[in-house]
């Protein structure tokens, strides 16, 4: 059995045909999917998918691109952290790639969501799901300081550090391990199969087994061999073939594995009792 650890059910192009979505992840043996929140504003309907349907969860949190959204408060997140089946804070992060005109001294704003994500996710003991893009530095700094990672720094030393995952990984290898040496999980996505993604193959060799989780981030990214087609948590058993060509270990050894690691970090999640 595979989970797809990252997907937007809720957005138009997927939503329009979740009967179909569900009766393929049947059939392709993904016998769950986390359903990502991308703005507070949004957050209501990922919820309703995943308390509609027993194989779907939902995150709270509102994605580092989106701009002129409500902007959520510790509070808020926490209120929908309460809810049932949430079982995760974000998608959240920093994305430095699009600035056109802007600097990163104009992403304050972006920071600053990222910081009260972390702050949301300590206080209910919930795991982040981190979005970076062109912005590892600061990423990792922030995660750091508001993470619970510097001693004698840490504005709130009774609670546990920060846990999670950086999905859709496609940055260095360097990264990686400062990642990894949080205690963090790392996702990839269909990236990982396509043709000119060698040196982010490298950097799957060098995550252990016990730290990868798989994704499509569905509707987008379709892995090889539906690259530019419609992407669905169908899918994501694409992702795991190729990590386990690359990791030279068998597709048994990768599902099993990768959706272990899932049910650890996400350990809110309850699965359908015909999968247990």
């Amino acid at each position: 059995m595979y989970i797809d650890s990252h997907c937007h059910l809720d957005f138009a192009e997927l939503r329009t045909l979740l009967p179909d979505v569900l009766a393929a992840m049947q059939q392709a043996q993904v016998g769950g999917a986390l359903c990502i929140s991308t703005t507070m504003e949004t957050f209501p309907a990922v919820l309703e998918l995943a308390q509609q349907h027993p194989q779907l969860w939902a995150t709270v949190g509102v994605h580092p691109d989106n701009e002129g959204v409500h902007e959520p408060t510790v509070a808020e997140l926490l209120a929908g952290a309460q809810q049932p089946r949430v079982v995760g804070i974000g998608e959240t992060g920093l994305d430095y790639y699009r600035l056109g005109e802007r600097s990163v001294a104009d992403m304050a704003w972006q920071r600053e969501r990222f910081r009260v994500h972390i702050r949301a996710a300590r206080r209910c003991g919930l795991p982040l799901v981190i979005h970076t893009r062109a912005a590892a530095d600061d990423t990792l700094a922030i995660l750091k300081e508001e993470g619970g990672f510097v001693p004698g720094a840490d504005p709130t030393p009774e609670l546990p550090p920060a846990r999670g995952v950086f999905h859709c990984f496609t940055e260095s290898a360097e990264l990686a391990q400062a990642v990894l040496e949080l205690g963090f999980y790392i996702s990839f996505s269909g990236i990982i199969t396509f043709r000119n993604a060698a040196e982010l193959r490298q950097v799957v060799s060098l995550v252990p087994l016990e730290r990868c989780l798989i994704e499509t981030d569905s509707p987008y990214l379709a892995p090889t061999p539906h690259r530019g087609k419609l992407n669905t948590p169908a899918y994501v058993p694409h992702v795991a073939q190729q990590l386990a060509a690359t990791k030279g270990l068998s597709l048994s050894q990768v599902a099993q594995a990768t959706t272990a690691n899932f049910l650890r970090l996400f350990s809110a999640v309850s699965l359908p009792l015909e999968l247990t």
